[in-house]
C-alpha cells in the first residue's frame, strides 16, 4: 500500500461527478480545494472520497466566480486550476444531440467561470460530438469566454487504452494556460508515451472475485475478498495504492487494507433466457437482442455508458458481459476497467455506481494529462 504527499498547488473541479478528474489531479499533485455537484448521489459519493474538500451542489448556470473565490477566501489568480467536464449528453453520438438541449449552455458557463476566477490554468473534458459542425456556434461562443491573455490549444483527441487505461474510451479535452504561471505547452505535450504499457481485460480484472452470486443486491453483499495481483506495473499500483494525503473514506480504506475485502461486487439477477444468449455470444462480439458486448480477454473494454438520472427517465446503460461467465461486469470490474482503484468507493446501488463510473474521466488518464500540466507550473 502506497501512499503519496506531494507539494500542493489548488483546483477546483466542476462537474466533479464522482470524481475522477479529481482523483487524477490529487495524484498529480493538486490540492482539490473544492469540488461542485449538482447531482446529490454523485456529490455524496465524492464527498465520501474527498472528506478534506470544500463540497458545494450549486446550479453551475448560476454559480458567480467572485462568490465563489469569496467563499474560498481566495483572490483573482490564486487559483492555480479549473477542471471539470460540463455534461454531454446533448453532444452525444449516443444521445438525441439535440442542439437545443439545455445541458449545453454548461459548457459555456465552464468558462464564462474561467473568465471571472481566472485560473492559472483550465482542463475541461466532452465527447467527440461536441466538434461536430453543428455545435460550431457553441464551441465558438463558449471559448470567446476566456481571457485574451490565455494560450488556448486546439482540442486534444484523447484515447484512454493509449495511456496504458483498459478501456477505448476516446474524449475531447479543451486545455489553455495564463503564460505568466506556466511554461510552454502544446498540444504535444500530452501525446502518449511510448513507455505505457496496454492494459487488457484479463489483466485488469485480475484477482476481483468472479463467481458473483445473483443474490449479492445490498451494499454489504458487495464486499468480497480479492487476490493480490501476480506481478507489479503502474496499473496494479495505481489500482491499489498510491492513495493522496487527506483522500479516501477512511472506514472503507481500513476494510479494503486489514481485510482484504473490495466493494462494488454486486450481482445481476439474469433469465434462463438471457443466461442462455449470452452463453451463445462470443468474446468480442454482441448479444443478438440487447446488443450487450461481450469482453475480450485480451483486448480493450468498449466505453461504458453511464445511463440517466431520474430526471432524464431513469435509463439503465447495456453493460458489458462478463468473458468468462454469462454474467454483466460487476461495478467493481466496471471501475477497475474505467481505471479506478479498489479503494475507490461508489454508491451503495448497481445503478448509480455505473452511472457514476460511466461518468468519469479515468483518474489514471487524467493524472498523466494533470501531472504534465502540474510540472510545467512547479518548475516555472
Amino acid at each position: 500500500m502506497v501512499f503519496c504527499n506531494v507539494f500542493m498547488l489548488k483546483i477546483i473541479d466542476l462537474f466533479a461527478g464522482g470524481g475522477g478528474l479529481s482523483l487524477g489531479a490529487t495524484r498529480a499533485g493538486f490540492e482539490l480545494l473544492a469540488a461542485i455537484e449538482k447531482d446529490p448521489l454523485a456529490l455524496e459519493t465524492h464527498k465520501k472520497n474527498f472528506p478534506n474538500s470544500k463540497h458545494f451542489a450549486d446550479d453551475i448556470s448560476t454559480l458567480e466566480g467572485r462568490n465563489l473565490l469569496s467563499v474560498l477566501k481566495l483572490k483573482e489568480n490564486e487559483l492555480d486550476g479549473l477542471i471539470g467536464g460540463p455534461p454531454c449528453q446533448g453532444f452525444s453520438v449516443m444521445g438525441r444531440r439535440d442542439i437545443k438541449d439545455e445541458r449545453n449552455n454548461l459548457f459555456s458557463d465552464f468558462f464564462r467561470l474561467v473568465n471571472e476566477i481566472r485560473p492559472k490554468f483550465f482542463v475541461a473534458e466532452n465527447v467527440l460530438g461536441i466538434l461536430h459542425d453543428r455545435y460550431d456556434a457553441i464551441r465558438e461562443n463558449a471559448l470567446n469566454n476566456i481571457p485574451n491573455d490565455y494560450v488556448v490549444l486546439d482540442p486534444i483527441k484523447v484515447k484512454a487504452s493509449d495511456y496504458g487505461v483498459p478501456t477505448t474510451r476516446t474524449r475531447i479535452f479543451f486545455i489553455g494556460y495564463n503564460p505568466k504561471y506556466l511554461s510552454t505547452l502544446s498540444e504535444a505535450s500530452f501525446l502518449p508515451s511510448e513507455e505505457n504499457d496496454d492494459v487488457f481485460v484479463k489483466d485488469a480484472l485480475e484477482g476481483l472475485p468472479v463467481d458473483i452470486s445473483p443474490d449479492w443486491q445490498e451494499e454489504e453483499d458487495g464486499w468480497q475478498p480479492y487476490k493480490s495481483f501476480a506481478k507489479e506495473n503502474h496499473f496494479t499500483e495505481r489500482v491499489t495504492g498510491h492513495i493522496p494525503v487527506g483522500v479516501g473514506d477512511l472506514s472503507s480504506l481500513k476494510r479494503y487494507v486489514e481485510r482484504k475485502e473490495v466493494s462494488g461486487c454486486l450481482g445481476t439477477r439474469h433469465s434462463k433466457e438471457i443466461i442462455d444468449r449470452y452463453l451463445l455470444v462470443e468474446q468480442g462480439g454482441k448479444d443478438t437482442k440487447l446488443r450487450a458486448p461481450r469482453l475480450k480477454p485480451d483486448g480493450f473494454c468498449p466505453t461504458i455508458r453511464a445511463g440517466t438520472g431520474s430526471d432524464k427517465g431513469s435509463y439503465q446503460a447495456i453493460r458489458p458481459i462478463h468473458y468468462d461467465f454469462p454474467r454483466v461486469i460487476t461495478p467493481r470490474e466496471a471501475a477497475r476497467l474505467q481505471g479506478f482503484p479498489d479503494w475507490f468507493v461508489f454508491h451503495r446501488t448497481k445503478w448509480h455506481s455505473f452511472r457514476q463510473i460511466g461518468n468519469s474521466v479515468s483518474p489514471l488518464l487524467a493524472e498523466k494529462l494533470l501531472k504534465i500540466i502540474f510540472d510545467k507550473i512547479s518548475t516555472h
